[in-house]
């Protein structure tokens, strides 16, 4: 699934200037012709450690299982468990 959701951001990366040609100029037939996992609607965030695609935190990339065992273990610089 990882190398899946690759392969959808170089393909989106590609033909991302095409894409916005078409949508500008409005040939909705020419968009219709491009692969599908060409449109970033179609990718999906996922861990990077683990391809996790719930729980997913942006501001560190990763799920918030692999959050929580790193936070855990000191590997993340700033973050503490609180307690009240």
């Amino acid at each position: 699934m990882k190398a899946r959701e690759r392969k959808r951001a170089k393909m989106v990366e590609k033909y991302a200037a095409k894409r916005a040609a078409l949508k500008a100029a409005g040939d909705w037939e020419g968009l219709q012709k491009l692969p599908a996992n060409s449109s970033r609607v179609r990718m999906h965030n996922r861990c990077q450690l683990t391809g996790r695609p719930k729980g997913y935190i942006r501001q560190f990339g990763i799920s918030r299982i692999v959050f929580r065992n790193m936070a855990l273990d000191g590997k993340i610089p700033g973050v503490t468990k609180s307690s009240w």
